[in-house]
């Protein structure tokens, strides 16, 4: 039998099961971070008929593997609740930055709904109601959850129906699968108060806008990074002529993450102690501080980054992935990320055509963010492959974003 993705809140009994944790953010309508909306889907054989305690046993025990405060960098985290959390029989998973639990919108069906929110409720969990299409059961239960969510999915109308009776209610919107500019315009016509989707986490289109000064300086040391032999004394003239990326190179070089023991004062040493990468990360790092980027964004890019090396396992894979970010914070088109940096034929192809020995790699982890099972599985990896690396490099990520994020003064 093909195997079948389903998502946990379905009536899935499990049997030979494989679970995937997904993970988007949730931004407010100026695309800051308000936090990320976790979900483990999982892979069985078995057809989606009835509901099991194994089920939610299997998904409690994935969510306990989690560290999801460093999933979500400290915000909040939304996570697709299972009926073990909603009715009490599972605990849900803490996070530093607080969470919401997401109800379906099928719970709302169930004769019990409302006693099982209340407790939830009285106990100061944050609730969301999610799938919400204002049906007679979801109306009922209004009055105990903090917020609704939305899938434009469902077709224009009855979302902005929808939309507006959580408004009339009191209730702010957040809307799932926010997968184009033209969503985001349909969303802010509405009011819809948050917004989740691919969208802020893919490329998007180009500006067709040229590079500043510092840009041009940040993409010229990318250049002689992935250069075949790099020039030392190049790449130090280059470091050591911006003051925020002689600054930044000798703050990481001398931060307990390098493991160096005794203190670095020149930037020549910091550069020969680094090495490409750490250099590559800084040089994305000042990127992102030469615009109005957040860490979040930094965050993203290095964790895409990480992700397409550890899949393809090769160091060049580093460079695809963080090229493709970059490409795709500062919405300029990879093409002239490629002419600016001279990276390799192989390089190229994965970014324009998602081809070549790092094509794979690089498709697999875009759909890994779509939360795209089957897209990923077209590239011939596995998803569970592909997801347990997403999770290693958010975390490794995490702490090296914070550290380059940090004021140079």
């Amino acid at each position: 039998m093909t195997s079948t993705w389903f998502d946990p809140t379905g009536w899935t009994r499990v049997t030979g099961t494989q679970a995937t944790v997904h993970r988007q953010p949730v931004v407010n309508p100026d695309r800051s971070v308000l936090g990320y909306a976790v979900s483990i889907l999982v892979r069985t054989q078995a057809a989606p008929t009835d509901r099991g305690d194994e089920f939610d046993a299997l998904i409690q025990a994935e969510y306990a593997k989690l560290d999801l405060t460093a999933l979500a960098g400290g915000n909040v985290v939304f996570i697709r609740a299972t009926d073990g959390m909603l009715t009490g029989r599972c605990p849900p998973p803490g996070a530093q930055g607080g969470f919401v639990l997401e109800v379906p919108g099928r719970f709302a069906d169930l004769p019990d709904a409302v006693e099982h929110l209340k407790a939830l409720r009285a106990a100061g969990v944050g609730l969301a109601l999610a799938d919400y299409v204002a049906s007679a059961n979801q109306v009922a239960l209004l009055h105990l959850v903090d917020c609704v969510k939305v899938n434009l999915r469902d077709g224009e109308e009855p979302v902005a129906i929808a939309i507006a009776h959580a408004h009339a209610n009191g209730l702010a919107v957040i809307a799932e699968h926010v997968d184009s500019e033209a969503d985001v315009g349909f969303c802010t016509a509405h009011g819809v108060e948050m917004l989740q989707g691919p969208l802020f986490q893919r490329d998007t289109t180009p500006t067709g806008r040229e590079f500043t000064a510092g840009e041009a300086q940040c993409l010229e040391l990318m250049a002689l990074l992935n250069a075949d032999e790099v020039d030392l004394d190049r790449v130090i003239l280059v470091v050591g002529s911006d003051p925020e990326l002689a600054m930044s190179a000798l703050r990481l070089v001398n931060s307990s993450a390098i493991g160096i023991r005794s203190r670095v004062d020149t930037v020549r040493r910091a550069v020969m102690l680094l090495g490409p990468r750490p250099l590559s990360a800084l040089t994305v790092a000042a990127l992102v501080n030469s615009g109005t980027h957040s860490t979040a964004g930094l965050w993203f890019m290095l964790t895409r980054a990480i992700a397409c090396r550890i899949v393809a396992d090769d160091e060049a894979a580093y460079t695809v992935g963080l090229l493709s970010a970059v490409a795709s914070q500062l919405r300029v088109a990879p093409s002239d990320l490629i002419a600016r940096t001279g990276v390799s034929d192989d390089v190229r192809d994965a970014l324009l055509a998602l081809s070549g020995p790092y094509g794979p790699a690089l498709a697999a982890v875009l759909a890994h963010e779509e939360n795209d099972i089957a897209g990923v599985e077209a590239t011939g990896l596995a998803p569970l492959t592909v997801a347990n690396a997403y999770l290693t490099a958010i975390t490794d990520a995490l702490a090296t974003a914070r550290l380059l994020s940090q004021p140079t003064d």
